[in-house]
């Protein structure tokens, strides 16, 4: 038997069983060393955003004559947070996370949370070594051991002192200390966002994707350079394995601080590395690694080499050196284009 409900009740019926807004909250983690940081100073990046050469560059990330302080887009960067703008960086500089926060704002309803976990100086090799890639060789730690000591004793000597010298524990206790402190830092916000963030209360945090931005110093030493490849491929799956997502978005930054020139031995050899994540058969839609070198920022590049002697110029166009990609605010922005655009790709 059929039951007719009136036309009025028909329709409070339908708007009681319409599904409620999503309570979900976009996460996205950043990582990576000094340049997911971020070292475009604050005075450049204001000068650029009105400077008539420049503003239209950063017109979108402003509100007049301000930086909007976004109320959709939330970020915790270690003992900081708040409503994604400039400043997220090193103290007062502005990384990569302002562009790529802003693409995923404007693309997603429900709000957008970026926890950035990033230390200057940390390799893949060793501080941010996933635990399936295992700790070195005992016959590369007892190598390293032996430096350790060497420079202990040549410092003792020098400054007349008696440090004891370094222990075979001591050389392995740094293997893998950034990727525990990375977990640390993402379990520690899902533990306090509604406190952190009084807006997000009562809403369902869901990890979305993640973006690699690192390789420095993985550029130099007998090891590290080769062995890239190998570490950032555990690197991806220990990630997904430890926040329970297996097929994570998993986006890679290669290192381009070569600009305009070819990049050349260790350098060539990182970068050529996080671009091989592509190749990966397994890795296929659900990793993505873009060229940062091809963003260089002519303007600060070809400024660069006589910043001493024009230095009024330099200081509207750049603000660090070529390891910090010029810490130049147009090509950081760009950077975070790209990482924005390769996520959005990937989600599709």
């Amino acid at each position: 038997m059929k039951t007719y409900f009136p036309a009025s009740l028909a329709l409070t019926l339908l708007g009681f069983f319409t599904p409620a807004k999503s309570q979900s909250v976009k996460v996205f983690i950043l990582a990576g060393q000094s340049n997911m940081e971020g070292k475009a100073d604050q005075k450049l990046i204001d000068h650029q955003a009105t400077d008539e050469k420049t503003k239209d560059f950063f017109k979108h990330l402003r509100s007049g004559d301000e930086w909007t302080i976004r109320d959709d887009v939330f970020i915790k960067f270690l003992n900081r947070h708040g409503g994604l703008t400039t400043g997220f960086g090193s103290p007062n500089k502005t990384g990569p996370e302002l562009e790529f926060g802003h693409l995923m704002g404007e693309h997603f309803e429900e709000p957008v949370l970026l926890i950035k976990t990033a230390w200057g100086g940390h390799s893949l090799f060793q501080k941010f070594r996933p635990p399936s890639a295992g700790i070195p060789s005992d016959e590369v730690l007892k190598a390293e051991l032996a430096n350790a000591k060497k420079r202990t004793i040549a410092n003792n000597e020098k400054r007349k002192r008696n440090d004891p010298l370094p222990t075979m524990e001591q050389i392995k206790e740094p293997y893998g200390s950034s990727y525990r402190n990375m977990l640390k830092e993402v379990e520690e916000t899902f533990q306090n966002y509604e406190t952190l963030f009084p807006k997000l209360k009562g809403k369902t945090l869901e990890i979305s994707g993640f973006v690699w931005f690192q390789g420095f110093n993985d550029m130099f030493g007998d090891h590290a350079p080769a062995q890239y490849a190998s570490n950032m491929k555990h690197f991806i799956k220990d990630v997904r394995k430890d926040l329970k997502k297996p097929n994570l978005p998993f986006v890679i930054a290669a290192i381009g601080n070569n600009g305009s020139q070819p990049a050349k031995g260790g350098m060539l050899t990182v970068s050529s590395a996080q671009l091989s994540m592509n190749e990966i058969p397994e890795f296929q839609g659900n990793v993505k690694a873009f060229r940062t070198d091809v963003l260089v920022d002519k303007a600060a590049e070809d400024l660069f080499p006589t910043w001493k002697e024009n230095f009024e110029a330099w200081k509207l166009v750049g603000s660090d050196r070529p390891y910090h990609y010029l810490g130049s605010a147009i090509w950081y922005t760009r950077i975070g284009r790209g990482m924005g655009t390769a996520m959005l790709e990937l989600l599709k």
